[in-house]
């Protein structure tokens, strides 16, 4: 899948978002990678034959003190394990939405261990 097409699906999955929780991701940007980076897969501990489909990295609003200067949060959406795992159009777009949503959840300050908790896995 081209790089344009798997855009338009992350695209879409944003702005499905309900406006009171979009409304937040004012400073958060989204990028498209292929795939994470050397430093993204040490930083995690990544062996060779895992990945990830998402990632977010910044300062969660749960742990912001009121005035701080931040740089933009960043949510990373990785194209080629997700294009890889998920062959079928629809599967990958409910799996884009997932991931979208997971990352965006980690930014409201919600842990793995509360999403599993949450059944949202």
């Amino acid at each position: 899948m081209d790089r344009k097409t798997f855009e338009s699906i992350v695209i879409e999955a944003l702005d499905s978002l309900p406006p009171e929780f979009a409304r937040y991701l004012t400073n958060v940007e989204v990028r498209i990678e292929a795939r994470p980076s050397r430093d993204q897969r040490r930083a995690l501990g990544l062996r060779p034959w895992q990945t990830i489909y998402g990632l977010y990295e910044g300062v969660p609003l749960t742990e912001r003190a009121d005035g701080d200067p931040l740089l933009p949060d960043v949510i990373t959406i990785f194209q080629a394990p997700l294009v890889r795992d998920f062959p079928s159009r629809d599967a990958l777009r409910a799996e884009v939405r997932r991931t979208v949503l997971h990352e965006i959840a980690h930014f409201f300050g919600i842990s793995d261990e509360r999403l599993h908790e949450l059944d949202a896995y």
